[in-house]
């Protein structure tokens, strides 16, 4: 049999596109990833890395408010015992893709927990193979893997991810353990002084740590960023060890001066890693075109399509500008809105 439509990666971009296939009837069978230790460390398991931030505030629909009772009943109860306890300010991560997936699979999305590991593209129907072994067939693809994080790789970096440690300061700036509190921020690119710029509008102060002289990014950035009083660059640094314990989360950053040596305590209560993204598309063996970041091109003006006819693009695998969890569902439902209008038109729906 021939999937009329296959949805690879599960994040809000997967769901949301699975949900609208679903609602098409057009049977979608959603890949949402497995569980191995290799997407463990890259931070690409199901549910999208949603699922490793601990409260949304920022998502549309979900205001302050206590949704315990719901989710108790919504959610099947082997997975929420593995849920943090609601707080009552907007919605946790978990409990958001949760939901998600409960909404694709109530409108009969089909889903296996599994990788698509390899991907023809060169013909129609395009052939797809999984980590556990299936190989089969679909007339029509969309790849919504979305993209990781980069980190500098210290094990206190990763012990104190999402109890201070964060990638998204629009995502996390606002939350109240970041709010008049000195905050650091990792990196010396664009990126870098756009999160550290944003941060000054919660932050008693942002250092930025700097592993050289001079910024990499933009003039314009970098005079952005060092004209603001609330910035301090420590300049030819590095980060040696995020400071903090299991009850505080973070509570300071060790760096080193690599023209010294010497090192220096900063008390901070968050850590932004701003060193970039790496979008997850290793699997698709470079049969579809991406800038020159790696992440896959629309090429068509405010559609997503990719360069194969029949493959379309959702999410942060093909947006290396926003990168929110709303921008990110809204490629979705686009996605499934092209996919099935793609079907209609070779008369596959």
């Amino acid at each position: 049999m021939t999937e009329r439509i296959t949805i690879i990666g599960s994040g809000p971009a997967g769901w949301t596109a699975a949900i609208y296939a679903a609602r098409a009837n057009l049977e979608p069978l959603m890949y949402e990833g497995a569980f191995t230790e290799d997407n463990r460390l890259k931070g690409t398991l199901p549910l999208g890395q949603l699922a490793l931030t601990t409260e949304v505030e920022n998502y549309p629909g979900f205001p302050s408010g206590n949704l315990a009772a719901y989710m108790d009943d919504a959610i099947d109860e082997s997975k929420r015992k593995y849920m943090a306890p609601h707080a009552g300010e907007g919605v946790s991560g978990p409990e958001l893709m949760e939901l998600m997936r409960q909404q694709a699979t109530n409108f009969g999305t089909r889903i296996k927990t599994d990788d698509i590991v390899e991907v023809d593209f060169s013909s129609r129907p395009f052939k797809l193979k999984s980590l556990a072994g299936d190989e089969f067939e679909s007339h029509a693809v969309i790849i919504a893997t979305g993209a990781r994080a980069n980190y500098l790789g210290l094990e206190s970096e990763s012990r104190f991810k999402n109890a201070g440690v964060s990638a998204c300061a629009v995502c996390d700036g606002a939350m109240p353990r970041y709010r008049d509190k000195p905050l650091v921020v990792i990196g010396g690119g664009d990126s870098a002084m756009e999160e550290a710029n944003f941060l000054t509008k919660y932050a008693s102060r942002v250092y930025i740590v700097h592993r050289r002289d001079s910024f990499r990014a933009s003039k314009i950035m970098a005079d952005r960023a060092l004209a603001n009083p609330k910035i301090d660059v420590k300049w030819n640094s590095v980060i040696e060890e995020v400071l903090g314990d299991d009850e505080n989360g973070v509570t300071g950053v060790r760096i080193k001066n690599t023209e010294t040596d010497s090192t220096e305590d900063l008390e901070v209560t968050g850590y932004f890693a701003a060193i970039g993204h790496t979008p997850n598309t290793d699997f698709l063996g470079g049969q579809l075109e991406t800038n020159d970041k790696g992440y896959l091109i629309w090429p068509v003006s405010h559609r997503t399509n990719t360069s194969v006819e029949g493959v379309f693009a959702a999410g942060d695998v093909a947006d290396d500008h926003y990168r929110q969890a709303v921008t990110a569902a809204g490629s979705g439902c686009a996605a499934a809105l092209d996919a099935e209008k793609w079907l209609v038109a070779q008369g596959l729906d």
